[in-house]
């Protein structure tokens, strides 16, 4: 596999992605390629600081930088010679397999919206994370903020998407597809979950199990959970919330340690002509690997390729 890093992106850039280097190395196959879009100095500096030298490692000259402040469109409009610009250009053109970043993250949206584009069929792209369930293994909640808006059919379609990701990344077979709710009968919820319940209760196109409460995200009862992205956000932000909580107050164990996001290293973009995965601002150099990881797992899956061939007989 061919992945791309953004070494630009992120709040602690470009130390902190520069970082990952050597964690990576050791995790990537003798026949991987890492692309290091950014300052190609900077690059070069530390690589030779950290007497790296590895056939692995390409630079690619990316000057500019899209700050987490800038505005994501007229940024790409403008920062054509950027690392994410760049990043996506290759990644557009087929000389790279896959494209991460810890930097802006409407940036990296645009780019895969209008870049590499949506795959035909699909509404709207999502984004999606991993919540561990206790008894092993993740849940994957769709969406998580990339459509805080969220009509009926795309959430429907969300149902597909995400059961494609559960089974060709993670290796989940005919996962469960559950509809996150206030209570588990077909009438409770708002308007948009009783719609969107009406519509997924016929699906012929996964394994659809009813309405799931937020108590369920941690059980085996689903694979992946589905909501609107305002109402996914709210859960993902308070499940970290209540980490960091247990985190300073020493009550971790060996499963609640597993809602580290440096263990799961960021969101995949899911619905767009390629491998995407947005990391956190703030990712330390473990997590931008496992960003990295995570990357060529969706690459490797060939994802994309599975939703095109879904979506060539979606409705049918």
């Amino acid at each position: 596999m061919r992945i791309g890093l953004d070494v630009s992106g992120g709040d602690f850039a470009p130390q902190s992605t520069l970082e990952s280097i050597p964690l990576l190395l050791t995790e990537l196959a003798a026949e991987d390629m890492l692309f290091l879009f950014g300052e190609g100095q900077q690059i070069d500096a530390y690589l030779k600081s950290a007497e790296i030298s590895d056939h692995r490692i390409q630079p690619v000259h990316a000057p500019a930088v899209i700050e987490m402040g800038d505005s994501p469109l007229k940024a790409f409009q403008q920062k054509k010679d950027s690392s994410i610009v760049i990043g996506f250009e290759w990644l557009r053109k087929g000389k790279i397999d896959g494209f991460a970043s810890a930097g802006n993250s409407g940036a990296m949206m645009v780019g895969s919206v209008y870049t590499i584009n949506t795959i035909p069929g699909v509404i709207r792209p999502s984004s999606a994370v991993m919540v561990p369930k206790l008894d092993g293994g993740n849940n994957v909640i769709m969406d998580v903020g990339t459509n805080p808006d969220s009509r009926p059919d795309v959430l429907y379609q969300y149902g597909l998407l995400g059961s494609l990701y559960a089974q060709y990344v993670l290796g989940i077979k005919d996962p469960k597809v559950g509809l996150l709710n206030i209570g588990s009968e077909e009438k409770k919820g708002n308007l948009l979950v009783q719609s969107a319940y009406v519509l997924m209760k016929e699906a012929s196109d996964y394994n659809f199990i009813g309405n799931v409460e937020s108590r369920d995200l941690f059980n085996n009862r689903a694979d992946v959970v589905i909501t609107d992205g305002f109402t996914g956000n709210v859960v993902i932000k308070q499940i970290q919330a209540m980490y960091r909580l247990m985190e300073k107050r020493g009550l971790l164990d060996d499963y609640f340690s597993r809602f580290n996001y440096e263990i799961h290293g960021g969101s995949p973009i899911i619905g767009v002509n390629g491998a995407v995965v947005i990391g956190h601002g703030i990712s330390s150099p473990l997590a931008i690997k496992n960003m990295m990881m995570l990357l060529r797992d969706v690459a490797q899956s060939g994802l994309h390729q599975q939703i095109k061939n879904a979506m060539a007989n979606y409705g049918q």
